[in-house]
């Protein structure tokens, strides 16, 4: 293998760190935009669910019938379980900009678990400020 000069070396670490920020960057955009397509469909699911009314009719069937659907076309992701989640995350958050948009949908179901709302402001703000980490989120 050829010795490479430190000019190249220099060069190759700099195209190293722009194609490491490119994937990052589209990392997020997924994330971002997975997150906003949860929320969308969790607000179509308790529309449907709700039809109008203030609380929705219990013995429906709407998830299991969407969930066969969606998930022979979509993937395993669209299971009962994690339509419940995504009707879940459009319960917690109505108002989807009140969600920040640089967390991931794992870090939105760790989120969804804590009750109480200033709790949960608190560590979407921490999981923010620690480049998403969730460590220590229910220590």
């Amino acid at each position: 293998m050829k010795k490479i000069s430190s000019a190249e070396h220099s060069v190759y670490d700099r195209m190293r760190t722009i194609i490491e920020n490119a994937r990052g960057n589209v990392v997020r955009v997924v994330n971002a935009e997975m997150v906003t397509a949860y929320w969308r469909i969790g607000k179509e699911i308790v529309e449907e669910e709700q039809r109008g009314e203030a609380r929705a009719s219990y013995g429906k069937s709407v998830l299991s019938n969407l969930a066969v659907k969606l998930t022979a076309e979509f993937g395993k992701g669209f299971d009962e379980s994690n339509l419940r989640n995504i009707r879940h995350l459009y319960l917690i958050f109505p108002i989807r900009d009140a969600l920040r948009h640089e967390l991931s949908w794992t870090h939105c179901r760790i989120l969804m678990r804590i009750d109480n709302p200033m709790a949960r402001s608190f560590y979407e703000i921490e999981c923010e400020d620690n480049d998403g980490r969730t460590e220590g989120l229910y220590s």
